[in-house]
């Protein structure tokens, strides 16, 4: 008995605690904003989100400390199981169980007939783990030619999928955790250089040969304020209402008067509830909490035992750092619409399960951190 104690308390003492806190806090306050959005009768929203919301908290912390007392290691080494698993879940999504979610432009939802979920949720911490551990196992010839080119192929492929559902947003998460992981593993300065030489022809080709006319749009209204404004422009201009009508300490959780109703307010522009409910104070606390939770992934990569503890982390930071800064950005009206929710507070299970994983994964690499500890074996 008394080792097994011994092996838990030393696991608890290890843990990251701080993080767990703080993404547990943001998702109180997601339970907490979406059961107003149902109690205010704001876009008629179903208690059935915000009941899936603290479920799938609880689900999400308890994957989140399984997946931290396992050895990020052992995870890594077991790619074989969850990388097809992951990969298949996508392509369904291009058969008949594949869904177009309403009011959004890419089909990249499986219908479970009980449940629906987005794989490439799933996808992400596969890729994860997957791509750190082809870093660092190769990380002495990653500048050799043929062994970058396979190393490019392994962040071509969950990118190219992505794409070929339509879910430009969630692309460009996989390509930012793509670069950053590279980057961070020691890619040469020359290949850098030609990357961001074969830039301008590579958006030149996506913006002419890749990009559908209602992306395209979407960018253009950014650049010329008011030109659609009952079009394109709609959505982002009721956000940035919904933002401005909390003023200073917003209009509280339980106010039904003179709300802006905003489609979608209770997934991508959950941020623009935040700014009514709890003003402009409200709005920059979340932001700083969310800032926090970036640093404190990136502080975690610097006390991971090893190269691919350290990716895990920097990859994660990408990942959750790209969701913040698009989605708010989104909000702001100075990105474009493009269907990516805010970590840890907008609606949807599939992705708040998977955003606890990854804290679980960023978890596992620091408290496995010392040669001599392992939560399951002998020290």
């Amino acid at each position: 008995m008394k080792p097994i104690v011994k092996k838990f308390s030393g696991f608890f003492r290890r843990l990251d605690k701080t993080l767990l806190i703080l993404v547990t806090i943001c998702s109180v306050i997601s339970v907490i904003l979406l059961y107003s959005i149902y109690k205010n009768g704001i876009i008629g929203l179903d208690k059935s989100y915000y009941i899936t919301q603290l479920v799938s908290m609880f689900l999400g912390i308890g994957a989140c400390l399984v997946v931290a007392s396992i050895d990020y290691h052992t995870l890594s080494r077991l790619w074989f199981l969850y990388a097809p698993i992951a990969l298949v879940l996508v392509l369904l999504t291009f058969t008949p169980l594949g869904i177009q979610r309403a009011g959004a432009d890419d089909r990249a939802w499986l219908n479970l007939g009980f449940m629906t979920i987005q794989p490439s949720e799933v996808l992400k911490l596969a890729f994860t783990l997957t791509f750190s551990f082809h870093l660092a196992k190769d990380e002495e010839n990653i500048n050799r030619p043929l062994h970058l080119l396979f190393i490019l192929i392994h962040g071509a492929v969950p990118i190219g999928l992505i794409v070929l559902q339509g879910d430009y947003g969630t692309a460009l998460i996989f390509i930012m955790m793509f670069v950053v992981m590279l980057f961070s593993a020691g890619l040469s300065f020359k290949y850098i250089i030609a990357a961001i030489a074969v830039t301008p022809p590579i958006i030149y080709v996506l913006w002419n040969y890749v990009l559908q006319s209602l992306h395209k749009n979407r960018i253009l209204v950014l650049i010329h304020p008011g030109t659609d404004p009952m079009g394109l422009e709609y959505q982002q201009d009721l956000g940035l209402a919904s933002l401005g009508a909390g003023g200073l300490f917003g209009k509280g959780l339980f106010n039904k008067d003179d709300y802006v109703e905003v489609p979608e307010i209770h997934n991508d522009f959950i941020f623009a509830y935040v700014g009514q409910a709890f003003g402009f104070v409200g709005a920059i606390a979340v932001i700083i909490l969310l800032t926090y939770i970036c640093l404190k992934i990136l502080s975690d990569s610097r006390s991971a035992m090893d190269k691919q503890g350290k990716l895990i982390c920097l990859g994660t930071f990408a990942m959750i750092f790209t969701h913040c800064f698009m989605n708010i950005g989104m909000v702001l009206k100075v990105m474009p619409v493009i269907g990516i929710p805010l970590p840890f507070f907008s609606a949807g299970g599939t992705a708040l399960v998977s955003m606890y994983v990854a804290i679980g994964l960023v978890l596992s690499c620091c408290t496995h951190n010392t040669k001599k500890y392992r939560m399951f074996y002998d020290d």
